[in-house]
């Protein structure tokens, strides 16, 4: 008994039609003849009735029919788990990430990620939320690394929180210390130093500034436009002193002064997004785990 026969019996069975069920499974209807024969034959059992314009099935073929389908169904599983699997040997993955989310919390993870899979390309696009929301809409991302909450409503994208980050205060050594030299600093410490500060667009711009205007003042722009190495860099440069995640400050290495924020602090949430109509190919689904339980 053959696959291809059990797929010949149901689409004649399906549509009680010799001819048409050829052109349903794309074959000669005297092949398709021929391998219901062959499988009737083998099993010792009439499956059709034939009568002229008449096809129905007998008490065999109405036992075999379920079987049948069954079957096939299970081998379409097979194939397309085994399908999945080969695409861990090679393939791809498109991810979206903030610039301090590719400086701070990918490195580790997508070592590990490449370490298991080498085979699969990533293939990362740095932007702020609203640009990587955008692309994960239009299908040019299969997940992407977002600060929530979402700079707008989206209900065609799935997002499950990743992780809760705390930001810092980063300044040069050589400055003067943020707050009168306290080893931890309120947002309201922050008026009249002299910030570097992001692009437009860029989340931690946004959050930094609405937690400056919150405390009652407009904040004081040394330099400002940079992405995250630029800013990291001006701090270095002694141009003044920026609010940045933890995790960048932790791997910023020397050359920066780190002071924390004192309670209630900042915080960001991260979360992970995909598209809510389209499930993420196997290897994007296989980095997704990797990021949930990092």
């Amino acid at each position: 008994m053959q696959l291809q026969q059990l797929q010949y019996f149901v689409a004649v069975a399906e549509t009680r039609h010799f001819t048409r069920a050829a052109e349903v499974v794309h074959v000669a209807q005297p092949s398709l003849s021929q391998q219901i024969k062959a499988l009737e034959r083998e099993l010792g059992a009439d499956l059709f009735q034939r009568a002229r314009g008449n096809i129905t099935l007998t008490d065999a073929g109405e036992a075999l029919l379920p079987l049948a389908r069954r079957i096939l169904a299970d081998a379409d599983t097979a194939r397309h788990e085994v399908l999945e699997l080969a695409q861990l040997r090679r393939g791809r993955v498109r991810l979206g990430a903030t610039p301090s989310l590719c400086t701070g919390l990918l490195p580790d993870v997508l070592r590990a990620f490449h370490d298991r899979y080498p085979g699969i390309r990533l293939l990362i696009e740095e932007g702020g939320s609203h640009d990587l929301v955008r692309e994960l809409a239009r299908g040019a991302l299969d997940l992407a690394l977002v600060v929530l909450p979402l700079p707008t409503a989206s209900p065609a994208l799935t997002t499950v929180e990743l992780l809760r980050e705390d930001l810092v205060v980063v300044s040069s050594p050589e400055s003067p210390r943020p707050g009168g030299g306290r080893r931890a600093v309120r947002i309201a410490d922050l008026e009249g130093e002299r910030l570097v500060m992001f692009r437009h667009g860029y989340d931690l711009r946004e959050l930094t500034v609405a937690a400056c205007r919150s405390a009652g003042f407009e904040p004081d722009f040394a330099v400002e436009g940079g992405e995250m190495d630029a800013v990291l860099g001006f701090v270095r440069a002694g141009l003044g002193m920026a609010v940045v995640p933890r995790m960048v400050a932790a791997r910023s290495g020397r050359g920066l002064r780190v002071t924390p924020l004192a309670r209630p602090g900042l915080h960001r949430t991260i979360a992970l997004a995909h598209r809510s109509d389209v499930a993420p190919p196997r290897a994007a689904r296989e980095l997704q785990r990797m990021l949930l339980e990092r």
